[in-house]
């Protein structure tokens, strides 16, 4: 049966935060002795080890996290273009994503706003993934039952394994810190793992046109 909707996280997923995480680091490490290059090896270090690469390096070294800078995120390349062909597709567009306030005018901002018929941030509703209530409240305003939805995410912690337990299918995004991480991690919890989002296209010209 071909899915409904496609449910997206934001970052490293349809944006790349590579500058808002070394943003982010600069401003932890600021009046320490800890060197960006020590963090950011602890972090992949983690990152290779299944971890939340990012939250254990800020534990390893006893560091406050500051807070996140959005205006350093920015589409990837073959965002626009993929979101595009999969609406042309038929499929129903959503967003489930841990984001500060303000999420719609940064999609506006980017472009992408047109493709989604659903947003559902953490900012907005008060709960935050892994939390299966931010799921079940985008799920419901779609109208759309677990079954016939698919969760795209790069946390396997987030995203996969709160998706997966409601009954949705699951893409696993190899972006960001996630690219370090065992493939072998997402046996069982991801349906399928993709390395950019052009891959989708493949992943859902395979259902027919019709359920």
């Amino acid at each position: 049966m071909k899915p409904k909707w496609i449910f997206f996280d934001i970052g490293s997923t349809l944006v790349d935060e590579a500058k808002a995480y070394e943003h982010r680091i600069y401003d932890m490490i600021s009046g320490t002795n800890i060197t960006f290059q020590e963090f950011d090896k602890a972090r992949l270090d983690f990152a290779r080890q299944g971890l939340d690469g990012d939250s254990e390096a800020i534990r390893h070294f006893g560091l406050n996290k500051t807070p996140w800078h959005s205006e350093d995120e920015i589409p990837y390349p073959d965002a626009y273009d993929t979101l595009a062909v999969l609406r042309e597709r038929g499929f129903r567009l959503g967003i489930i994503a841990n984001q500060n306030p303000g999420l719609v005018n940064r999609l506006e901002a980017w472009g992408l706003r047109q493709f989604f018929d659903v947003i559902v941030s953490s900012a907005e509703v008060g709960y935050a993934k892994p939390d299966k209530a931010i799921f079940e409240i985008a799920l419901k305003r779609a109208g759309c039952k677990a079954g016939e939805g698919i969760m795209v995410g790069d946390r396997l912690d987030n995203d996969m394994l709160p998706a997966k337990a409601l009954g949705m299918k699951t893409v696993w995004m190899k972006k960001g810190l996630s690219r370090f991480q065992p493939g072998a991690l997402g046996d069982g919890i991801a349906d399928n793992q993709i390395g950019s989002l052009q891959e989708l296209k493949e992943i859902f010209f395979a259902f027919p046109d019709e359920p």
